[in-house]
């Protein structure tokens, strides 16, 4: 049985926020192109954020319960207004685990959407996925 997902769209100051994050990362893949490690790229997404006035939290630390007992925290690369989770990937291709990792943290920090950026391509907007919950 195939079942259909409906999700309200997202209001215009976050659709807002989502478009001006890509664009910063597509200033950033401009200038540097592919080939480079994910840590480059995000230093420069840094940079580019802070150009432009965006609030961000670089490796922000979500904790992992379990039954009310902490088990770990993980680092959100990006995390732009507290709005958009950004995971920065510099591979071959975006692979469903990288979803996940990001469906996982929209679901720990409780926000809506969120952007898995590859700037491991040629065209940027080849290696962008979005995700909305």
């Amino acid at each position: 049985m195939n079942t259909l997902r409906i999700t309200a769209g997202l209001p215009p100051m976050l659709e807002a926020l989502v478009h001006k994050t890509i664009g910063a990362c597509l200033a950033v893949h401009r200038e540097l192109g592919p080939g480079l490690a994910e840590r480059a790229y995000s230093r420069a997404c840094c940079i580019e954020l802070e150009s432009r006035e965006m609030s961000f939290e670089v490796e922000k630390p979500v904790s992992v319960k379990y039954r009310g007992t902490l088990l770990c925290q993980h680092r959100i690369d990006l995390f732009i207004d507290r709005q958009v989770v950004v995971e920065i990937k510099s591979v071959e291709q975006i692979h469903p685990v990288h979803v996940a990792q990001v469906v996982s943290y929209l679901r720990l920090t409780g926000t809506r959407v969120g952007l898995v950026v590859n700037f491991n391509v040629p065209v940027l907007k080849q290696g962008i996925r979005r995700v909305v919950l």
